[in-house]
C-alpha cells in the first residue's frame, strides 16, 4: 500500500465523465524466492494476452493479470520484490491502471508530456535525449501546471487529456541550469533509479514542493514535437508543421496507440490543432516562454517548418 500511496497519493482527482467508471485492482503478496545470483534487480516483465486477458509476468513470483471488459485486475509480488519498489510501481502498478482506464473509457495512451495552464493544455513529444524533462522541470519552476511527464491519456471527443502528475525523472545534467537553492529543494525529494535501458536518473516526486498540477482534465491545445537541434543564428525556436508532416510524425511517435480503437477519431480532431517543432536555445526558460506563448493567447502563426 505504500507503494500505492506513492504513485496516487496526494493527487488532484480528474474527471472525464460525470460518472466515473469504477475498477478493482487486488493486490496480494507471494513468498520470496531466492534470487539469481548478481542480479540487482527484477526481471523483464514478459508480456502474455489470450482471451481478452494482458498479463506481464516479472520474475517467478511477481505478475499482473487485467481483464478491461471485467474492469479488473490482479497484482502479485513476491516479497522479495518489494524492495525494488520503483519497478513494481511503474511496471506492474501503473501499467494496470493505465490500460484498464484507458481501454474502460475509450482514451487514447500517448508516449508524450503534458504541461498546462488554466484548462488550455499543450502535448510535448521528442525522442530520447530531445530534453523533454529539462523542459518539463522549468516549466514547473516557471509556474506552469503538469498534468503528466510521460504517459498522457486523451479522450478523442473534445481532446482532453488526463494523466499522473507525481513524478519528473531527470538525467543529473538537467540540473546545471538551478540555482543552488533549487538544486538544494530538488535533491531533498530525489531518488536514484535505474531505467531498463541502463540509463540511471533522478526520480524527483513534484507533489507538495509548491509546483503547480493541472486540477482537472486539460483540453489539449497544440501538439509541440522537441528536437534535439540548436536553434541556429536569428531563426525562431518554434516552426509550425504543415498538417501532414505533423500527422506523419505523431505517427511515427505513437506505434502503440495508432493501434488503439479510438485512434481514427483522434486522429481526425488532431487534424484541426496546430502542431509545431521547438529547438533548443541558450537556455530551457527561452522554450519555456514559447509554450507560455502558446497556451496564454490564441494559436499563433510561427513560421512553417521546411
Amino acid at each position: 500500500m505504500r507503494i500505492v500511496r506513492a504513485a496516487y497519493g496526494r493527487l488532484p482527482a480528474h474527471r472525464l465523465a460525470r460518472r466515473a467508471p469504477r475498477f478493482r485492482v487486488r493486490l496480494s503478496l507471494a513468498p520470496a524466492i531466492a534470487r539469481a545470483a548478481g542480479r540487482q534487480e527484477p526481471a523483464a516483465v514478459r508480456a502474455l494476452s489470450a482471451d481478452g486477458i494482458l498479463c506481464g509476468a516479472m520474475g517467478a513470483a511477481s505478475f499482473v493479470s487485467l481483464s478491461p471488459h471485467a474492469r479488473s485486475a490482479l497484482i502479485v509480488v513476491g516479497r522479495d520484490t518489494l524492495r525494488h519498489a520503483y519497478h513494481v510501481r511503474y511496471e506492474l502498478l501503473e501499467f494496470a491502471v493505465y490500460v484498464l482506464a484507458a481501454r474502460a473509457q475509450g482514451l487514447v495512451p500517448l508516449h508524450a508530456a503534458c504541461l498546462g495552464q488554466g484548462n488550455a493544455g499543450l502535448l510535448l513529444l521528442g525522442a530520447s535525449g530531445a530534453g523533454k524533462s529539462t523542459l518539463m522541470l522549468q516549466a514547473l519552476l516557471g509556474g506552469l501546471e503538469l498534468l503528466a511527464e510521460d504517459s498522457v491519456l486523451v479522450k478523442p471527443q473534445g481532446l482532453r487529456a488526463t494523466g499522473l502528475a507525481s513524478y519528473l525523472h531527470l538525467r543529473p545534467d538537467a540540473l546545471r541550469f538551478l540555482t543552488r537553492g533549487e538544486r538544494r529543494l530538488l535533491m531533498a525529494r530525489a531518488a536514484p533509479i535505474r531505467r531498463r535501458s541502463g540509463v540511471r536518473k533522478l526520480e524527483i516526486d513534484v507533489r507538495g514542493a509548491g509546483y503547480r498540477l493541472a486540477a482537472a482534465p486539460l483540453a489539449i491545445r497544440a501538439l509541440v514535437f522537441l528536437s534535439a537541434r540548436p536553434r541556429r543564428g536569428s531563426e525562431p525556436l518554434l516552426r509550425r508543421l504543415p498538417s501532414a508532416q505533423l500527422l506523419s510524425r505523431l505517427a511515427r511517435h505513437q506505434r502503440y496507440a495508432t493501434q488503439q480503437p479510438g485512434w481514427a477519431a483522434f486522429r481526425r480532431r488532431l487534424a484541426r490543432l496546430s502542431g509545431y517543432e521547438l529547438r533548443r536555445g541558450s537556455h530551457p526558460q527561452e522554450a519555456v516562454e514559447e509554450l507560455r506563448a502558446l497556451l496564454s493567447g490564441p494559436t499563433r502563426r510561427a513560421r512553417a517548418a521546411p
